[in-house]
């Protein structure tokens, strides 16, 4: 089936939960409507919907080729890689002086969303292109954003980052690559980098590498590494390219998925540029302070693969829907002759309203923190500046672990509303199971994020934010409550999402408690718990939203509106909030047994 852009649940998500008009009434967006909103979203469909998404099925099947060093990208990619630039896609959310639109993150999301729903394999590379922009604008040197950027920006370039190595994954500690001082103040690179994103590629003139890697005087360890740009042409002072740099692609990775996007092994230093021996590099920002620096590209790419999670959902979601409305099997309930819908099947309901609340909830979620990070930059407020910053990142792990960990689950279901064609490649379903299992993986673990999440996000301030946050959403409750009390139609579904969503807290604050308690006296049993505390907070916050959406669903019934949107919405919320807010007790749980848990784990693991 054609993948559709879900404008309606888009457009709901923007308007009734993240504040688009609030983030429209701050300082900067003076010139931003919602009509022009409205607009670029309708555009964006258009796009994303007639150019990227024919594209998805053929960069499975035929993926990027290597050959001695090259690669060529899955027919169709360069073209549209080339109309999505002129497009003025990648420019979005970047600064006008840029050659930017200027755009908010909140509008970034839902174009992200649909351009990744089109085909993640695709969208890959303006992801890491946005995150290399991102990270010159904020420690590049001035000469070096007016020599990237704006080719960034256009599309006539395309950026990467490169931490990984053969010995060094997610231990970037064991980062060896050198890079070795110039008389002219330029380094040369030497070293391996494995598991780069379009690290080389046919669609864009040059490739903007940046890359971590170590001075011979370094300190040892993660304080020791520095962030360096190496382009894979040289760029002359007034933009022109020049020699080919000494950086090559020795091979490219076989994977599981999303093979349109060529995932590269690349050589520093192996004597094949046109520059003699190692790479040419330029140092960004101070020595030894490159992790510092990259984290603000992972972070980026971080909130931007939890989008992904939204967006691989998605397309399983419509493709499961579209199947289980043709497919003709067994009859009805009710006894009605002749074989159904299997659409008709309460089980098949049950699957399909666990992809669908899970979907909506992980959106309505995300797009909540790309307005908490608009605001965050732009408030005139420095106290409301700061308290919209630690709401950001305090949800920015929560973005990428739930909502990519839902991904693979959602994609699962997919493949089980098929039956036996969900496990065949022609349906399609498949791909986006084994598409969406990267997404926990890459730009951090789940794991990864759950101790960044304990250890940064809740430990560090006391877990200030996490009460701040309880505190919003036993006000939904009883808004909740208050409307139930006010309208005795809709009295029984909001009575049950307000006692679902009120346990859920309940279970969130129990779960909190419980890790300041033992985080000074046993560690190991906070950190046995850390997962199920990530997935709990992204549960409980994912059905705040589909909380606060009941809400406004019913507003919109009591003022006379019959969209049968809003009817479904309401359907879908209260599905959320019977089937999967009960999942926060067993988080809860898992996390209050982590002592002896962990205790018990490390027997195991020594049989």
């Amino acid at each position: 089936m054609s993948y559709r852009a879900p404008l309606k649940d888009i457009r709901f998500a923007m308007k009734e939960l993240a504040d688009l008009k609030g983030v429209l009434a701050l300082p900067g967006y003076e010139e931003v409507s919602e009509d022009l909103i409205d607009a670029v979203l309708d555009e964006n469909a258009r796009f994303v919907e007639q150019e990227i998404a024919p594209l998805n099925r053929d960069g499975d099947i035929k993926g990027a080729k290597w050959s001695d060093g090259g690669v060529t990208t899955s027919p169709g990619f360069k073209k549209a890689f080339q109309e999505f630039a002129q497009g003025g896609w990648q420019g979005l959310l970047h600064h006008p002086e840029q050659g930017g639109q200027g755009l908010p993150k909140l509008v970034g999301a839902p174009t992200s969303e649909n351009i990744n729903s089109a085909s993640l394999a695709f969208s890959l590379c303006p992801l890491l292109t946005d995150g290399v922009i991102e990270a010159l604008t904020a420690v590049g040197s001035r000469a070096q954003q007016d020599l990237y950027i704006p080719a960034l920006i256009e599309g006539r370039w395309t950026g990467t980052m490169n931490l990984t190595e053969p010995q060094a994954g997610s231990d970037l500690a064991q980062v060896s690559t050198r890079a070795v001082r110039q008389d002219d103040g330029s380094y040369r690179l030497f070293g391996q980098k494995i598991f780069i994103t379009y690290g080389e590629h046919d669609m864009a003139e040059n490739i903007v590498h940046l890359v971590l890697a170590r001075t011979p005087d370094a300190p040892k360890g993660v304080k020791g590494i520095s962030l360096f740009i190496v382009p894979k042409f040289l760029v002359n002072d007034n933009g022109e390219l020049g020699a080919r740099n000494d950086v090559w692609c020795a091979s490219l990775e076989h994977k599981l998925g999303i093979h349109g996007s060529p995932t590269a092994v690349l050589l520093y230093g192996s004597g094949k540029g046109e520059v003699g021996e190692g790479a040419v590099a330029q140092l960004v920002g101070e020595e030894n302070r490159g992790l510092e620096y990259m984290f603000i590209m992972m972070n980026a790419a971080r909130y931007a693969v939890g989008i992904q999670g939204v967006a691989v959902s998605e397309r399983a979601l419509q493709l499961a829907t579209a199947y289980a409305h043709e497919r003709l099997q067994g009859q009805a309930l009710e006894g009605s002759p002749g074989p159904v819908s299997i659409v008709n099947h309460p089980d098949v309901q049950r699957m399909l309203l666990t992809m669908k609340s899970l979907t909506e909830g992980a959106r309505a979620l995300a797009y909540v923190a790309a307005s908490f990070c608009d605001k965050s930059r732009h408030e005139p407020d420095a106290e409301a500046r700061a308290h919209y910053k630690s709401l950001y990142e305090y949800l920015v792990p929560v973005v990428k672990g739930f909502s990519t960990e839902m991904s693979v689950e959602v994609a699962s279901l997919g493949i089980q509303v098929h039956g036996g064609m969900g496990y065949i490649e022609e349906t399609g379903a498949a791909q986006h199971y084994r598409d969406a299992r990267i997404l926990p993986i890459y730009e951090g673990t789940t794991a990864i994020q759950a101790n960044d999440f304990v250890g940064r996000k809740v430990l560090r301030d006391g877990a200030a934010v996490a009460a701040a946050l309880s505190k919003e959403m036993r006000s939904a409750v009883l808004a909740l409550r208050s409307a139930a009390d006010a309208d005795e139609q809709g009295a029984e579904a909001l009575v049950l999402v307000a006692r679902r969503l009120e346990a859920a807290v309940e279970a969130y604050e129990r779960a909190t408690s419980f890790i300041l308690k033992q985080a000074g006296e046993s560690p190991r049993a906070v950190f046995m718990g850390s997962v199920p505390y990530l997935m709990l907070a992204g549960v409980v916050h994912a059905g705040w939203q589909m909380a606060r959406a009941a809400l406004a669903c019913r507003e919109h019934a009591r003022a006379g509106d019959s969209d049968d949107f809003y009817v479904a919405k309401l359907a879908t919320c209260v599905f959320y909030a019977a089937h999967i807010l009960p999942r926060s007790q067993a988080h809860c749980d898992a996390v209050l047994e982590g002592e002896l848990a962990s205790r018990y784990a490390a027997l195991a693991v020594r049989s």
